[in-house]
């Protein structure tokens, strides 16, 4: 008898354990979306800057994303922008109680 008439069996195949390559450094997650628009609105409305700062500061600390400073850029852009605009408006009422108070006088 030959070995080609009759082969033999294979012997039963083990799962192979998955390769894997060199090490991977975890990646980082990205930057906090809410960190950024917070961060260009507080130039242009300030009271939705600051409050969206704040909303980004609570999402970064629950996921760990990028983009705290961006977020309290925003939170401090915001309340200056607040206090600046209280200051101006103090100033301009300060400045039409004295021109009322003076009166127009045509001499």
């Amino acid at each position: 008898m030959s070995d080609s008439e009759n082969p033999q069996p294979l012997p039963p195949q083990q799962p192979q354990p998955p390769q894997y390559g060199a090490y991977q450094q975890p990646q980082a997650p990205g930057y906090n979306t809410m960190s950024i628009v917070a961060f260009i609105l507080a130039f242009f409305v300030s009271v939705v800057g600051i409050i969206l700062g704040f909303v980004a500061l609570s999402q970064i600390k629950r996921t760990g994303e990028q983009g705290r400073g961006l977020a309290l850029a925003a939170v401090i852009i915001g309340f200056v922008e607040v206090a600046i605009g209280i200051l101006v408006f103090v100033l301009v009422l300060i400045g039409v109680g004295i021109a009322a108070s003076h009166g127009y006088r045509n001499y």
